[in-house]
Order: C-alpha cells, then structure tokens, then sequence
C-alpha cells in the first residue's frame, strides 16, 4: 500500500479516508444511512479504486494532490454502485 494518501501512515490514511468518505456521503444526493466505520471505509475504498484507475492510466503518480479529488470521484462512483443495488426497505402495515 505504498503511497496511499502519499502517506504510509495507517493513522494518517484513516483521516483522510474518513474525510473523503463524508464529502463523498455530502456530494451524493439521497440518504446513505451508514456510521462512521463505513463512511471511513467508503473514503479508503474510494482511494483505492481511483489510485488504482488514474496510475494504471498515466493521470498522476502517488501522492500528487489530484489523487484526492480521484478519490473523492471513486468514493462517490462507490455510493452511486451501492445504491443501485440495496433494495429498498419496506414497512409492513400494522396488524
């Protein structure tokens, strides 16, 4: 995990996944009804496939401060997958 965030810090990484993650939850219409765990998750994830997407196509190396708006794009494509595939809960009628 060389670079993610520019940092091997895991705490680092943490914050700036949570921070991406909540501005992603932020950007994306509609309610996403997640704690904070999952917001922080969504962040690092977001990171990951859009690391994973601009280097393997030559739009920026590790660390470079266009990888934070990728990952805010990748978490927000996560949110969008994700919703698309919840179902959506229904309440029985009382009795």
């Amino acid at each position: 995990m060389e670079g993610l965030f520019g940092s091997n810090n895991w705490l680092y990484i943490i914050l700036i996944g949570f921070i991406v993650g909540v501005l992603a939850r932020l950007l994306k219409p509609g309610k996403d009804s997640m704690g904070i765990i999952l917001t922080t998750l969504l962040g690092i994830a977001g990171a990951l496939l859009a690391g994973w997407i601009g280097q393997a196509t030559g739009y920026y190396e590790a660390g470079e401060p266009a990888g934070f708006l990728a990952a805010l794009a990748g978490a927000i494509v996560i949110l969008i997958v994700v919703s698309l595939f919840r179902r959506k809960r229904t309440t029985l009628p009382p009795r």
